[in-house]
């Protein structure tokens, strides 16, 4: 299993040795190497954009490890950079095998491979691999988008907009029901990305505050596909329809906690701090571009 590169990995996952996994050779003790590949295969499936506790509910089925066998050809120390790469290689009736490589810089230090097998949670036993399931994983390894951006009005996008909202608002932060939603969704335009299962990852709308003001609402990021981009996905689409419109200044109201996502976007903090809904917010704008 030496005859990859890191070239040959969509996913890679970087990660830095830590003291805890070291041993008194001074070099990383050989169980935490299926760790690392472990928690790049975690990643696999954010960068599928599918959050995985969503599989045994959508696809009937769930994923077992039924064979790992490692490799080894060089050894990682404290405070390396890992750079761990994770391919799905075949896909059978019931069983996948995922290739693995953990590299330093360009060195191939540990080969891994996986075999899973999709079977029903209540018995274990095995079952076919869904068409949905097969189709996801050969259309990411060819290089396909996982996902795409929806754009529409409420009666279009408002059932999966508002469970979305319902997830991070209420749920998550703890804001009362009712305040995650109100009348200006229907007049508003409203973004959504979705996995290609249907699954809405993230949303935001787009109201018109005044004559050329753009406000951008109700951005909501599902917990385990944050820091993944589709957040400034959503803003960036909302930010070019309001720029196509004719809009010179969009402004919103960020959570202080997510200043610097916006601030990376070109929002600019206008005021002080202020408490909404029990937690701290800021005024934010950005001029926008005519085109």
């Amino acid at each position: 299993m030496t005859d990859f590169s890191r070239q040959d990995f969509r996913l890679i996952h970087r990660l830095r040795v830590r003291w805890a996994e070291v041993d008194l050779q001074r070099i990383v003790f050989n169980p935490h190497y299926l760790m690392y590949i472990d928690t790049a295969f975690t990643e696999y499936w954010r960068a599928l954009a599918i959050p995985y506790e969503l599989i045994p509910q959508t696809l009937g089925g769930d994923l077992y490890v039924k064979k790992s066998t490692l490799e080894y050809h060089g050894s990682a120390r404290l405070d390396d950079l890992l750079d761990i790469g994770i391919q799905c290689a075949r896909i059978g009736t019931s069983s996948m095998v995922f290739r693995a490589g953990i590299f330093r810089n360009e060195v191939l230090l540990v080969t891994g491979e996986l075999v899973y097998v999709f079977a029903d949670p209540a018995t274990q036993k095995s079952k076919p691999v869904p068409d949905a399931l097969r189709k996801l994983l050969q259309s990411y390894e060819a290089g396909v988008s996982p996902m795409d951006v929806r754009v529409g009005g409420w009666e279009e996008m408002g059932a999966r907009a508002r469970a979305l909202r319902q997830q991070v608002f209420v749920d998550e932060l703890g804001i009362a029901h009712g305040l995650d939603h109100d009348a200006a969704d229907e007049g508003a335009v409203h973004a959504l990305v979705c996995n290609h299962l249907g699954h809405a990852l993230a949303t935001g709308r787009l109201v018109q505050e005044g004559p050329a003001l753009a406000r951008i609402t109700r951005v909501a990021v599902t917990r385990s596909m944050r820091s993944t981009g589709f957040g400034r996905q959503v803003m960036q689409v909302l930010m070019q329809l309001a720029a196509e419109r004719g809009d010179t200044r969009v402004v919103l109201q960020s959570q202080c906690s997510a200043e610097g996502f916006y601030a990376r976007l070109g929002f600019m903090p206008m005021g002080e701090p202020y408490a909404q809904a029990g937690i701290l917010h800021v005024d934010m704008a950005r001029q926008l571009e005519r085109l």
